[in-house]
């Protein structure tokens, strides 16, 4: 009888340990959900408010005139020229600037990859004002192509990271093949090499276009022109003025502007769920 009492405290910690995990982790996932599905139900609701409730009559106007506005238009084709732009550099510099660090043993490497380190947790906000300065100094401000430049390099030491990683899995052994059969280090890059980074390479654009395409403040400070600004800027048009907003408007903007980097998500999904096989690689 005795025995049987002293269990059920310690069967009631077992249970408790294991069911409040989830009931924390549910909590988190609704506090999640609830702003996605009033993003989606006001953005097909024509008199949409704070409320989350099912829209009285549903109707795409929101979306016709998010997207037959010609600067909306702008703004998203200025977004993706930013994010494609920065990613194909930051892609291109990382793999050239992770080779070397993966493969040689240079002689201040260490030192080096702490730089890396250190700079990827600088936040951004820290550098914007000399930054800033520098643009007017140099009169390159409102530029939209020393902007892609200067996002690049404030992506790459994360960029950096990540590819090494990458190439640090790439067997040596193929290139040394490679290299037997007469293939110089450019072809061996190309035709040995990328093929078989095409995780990393995936994985490191799309945190490059990520950054780029959610990126507020850079462009809010490099770029002065509204004709220049991209949609992450933009979409604080439909914040009024004396507090009034068009919220239907602003949930239809909100979705269309997830539509490029959910889309190169799953593109480069099918890439990076490859991984890297590369037992028996260098057999034979």
């Amino acid at each position: 009888m005795s025995s049987n009492v002293r269990k059920r405290p310690r069967m009631n910690r077992f249970m408790v340990g294991r069911v409040l995990p989830y009931i924390i982790l549910s909590f988190i996932a609704l506090l999640f959900l609830l702003p996605m599905l009033w993003l989606v139900l006001a953005s097909f609701d024509g008199a949409a408010t704070l409320t989350l409730k099912i829209p009285e009559e549903v109707t795409l106007s929101n979306y016709t005139s998010t997207l037959a506005s010609s600067d909306n238009q702008r703004s998203f084709g200025n977004g993706l020229l930013l994010a494609l732009g920065q990613a194909l550099l930051v892609v291109a510099a990382a793999g050239l600037a992770s080779y070397p660090l993966s493969r040689y043993q240079l002689r201040y490497k260490r030192p080096f990859m702490y730089v890396i380190l250190f700079a990827t947790g600088l936040p951004i906000t820290a550098v914007m004002v000399p930054v800033y300065q520098f643009f007017l100094y140099m009169q390159i401000q409102d530029s939209l192509f020393f902007t892609i430049l200067f996002l690049a390099a404030s992506a790459l030491p994360y960029s950096i990271w990540m590819m090494k990683n990458f190439m640090d899995s790439v067997p040596l052994e193929l290139e040394e093949a490679a290299w037997v059969d007469g293939a110089s280090i450019w072809t061996t890059l190309r035709l040995v090499v990328a093929p078989l980074m095409l995780p990393g390479i995936f994985t490191v654009g799309i945190f490059a276009f990520a950054g780029s395409w959610g990126n507020f403040l850079v462009p809010f400070i490099l770029l002065q022109s509204p004709q220049k600004l991209p949609a992450a800027v933009t979409i604080y048009q439909y914040f009024g003025q004396n507090g009034i907003v068009q919220y239907g408007k602003l949930a239809a903007f909100s979705i269309i502007y997830t539509i490029p980097a959910v889309a190169l998500y799953v593109f480069g999904q099918r890439f990076m769920s490859q991984g890297f096989s590369f037992g028996g690689a260098n057999k034979g």
